[in-house]
């Protein structure tokens, strides 16, 4: 699965290149390395780029909202992209 996320987030990169040149400059990067837009080749980097967006999208929000457990607190709180957020913190009895 770390193999998938790496490749989507290459392919989200190498989108973000070519549309920043795009709007900046006029210039579509991936139509001038693969022979225009409508070539095969530049209309599968193009889906990839996509099909990359729609997985990074699907899996960006994943675990956000559960509860965050471990053996000896109960911690509550929430689950982001990048860090895990603690609200109340209480002891858990073993009785």
């Amino acid at each position: 699965m770390k193999t998938l996320h790496a490749i989507a987030v290459t392919l989200l990169i190498i989108g973000g290149i070519n549309w920043g040149l795009i709007g900046f400059f006029q210039f579509d990067l991936v139509s001038a390395i693969f022979g225009g837009q409508t070539a095969v080749l530049s209309r599968i980097i193009y889906g990839l780029v996509g099909i990359s967006a729609i997985y990074y999208l699907t899996t960006l929000f994943s675990g956000v909202g559960e509860p965050i457990q471990d053996s000896d607190h109960l911690q509550t709180g929430f689950r982001t992209e990048f860090s895990e957020d603690y609200g109340i913190e209480e002891e858990i009895d073993d009785k």
